[in-house]
């Protein structure tokens, strides 16, 4: 979790235009704490995180969300994106889905 916090917490930072300096100067803190926290070295605390979430201009749960390896999580994510999309845009990318996620799956053996 704290790899993939890491990543979505500098991703957030990307979106934002905002360099870990900036980011660091505005929390009173170390551009190395920034730094640790995207590299899943450090976990902030939830008071960080919220923090974190006004700089960057989210919700919280956005920034958690995207961290997030849980099912529901996920299946949100993936809803925000879609979402966002024509419904012509929408039944393609289901038919498109269905012919990659069967590419994933494991092929049955043969007895």
């Amino acid at each position: 979790m704290s790899r993939s916090l890491g990543k979505a917490i500098a991703k957030r930072r990307s979106i934002a235009n905002l360099t870990q300096e900036q980011v660091a100067e505005r929390l009173g803190i170390g551009q190395e704490a920034i730094s640790r926290m995207e590299r899943g070295v450090a976990i902030p605390t939830v008071a960080r995180l919220a923090e974190l979430a006004d700089v960057y201009e989210c919700n919280l749960d956005q920034l958690l969300t995207e961290a997030s390896d849980r099912e529901d999580d996920q299946a949100k994510a993936i809803l925000a994106i879609v979402g966002r999309l024509s419904n012509a845009d929408r039944l393609l990318l289901i038919e498109w889905l269905k012919v990659f996620a069967n590419r994933l799956l494991p092929s049955p053996t043969s007895t």
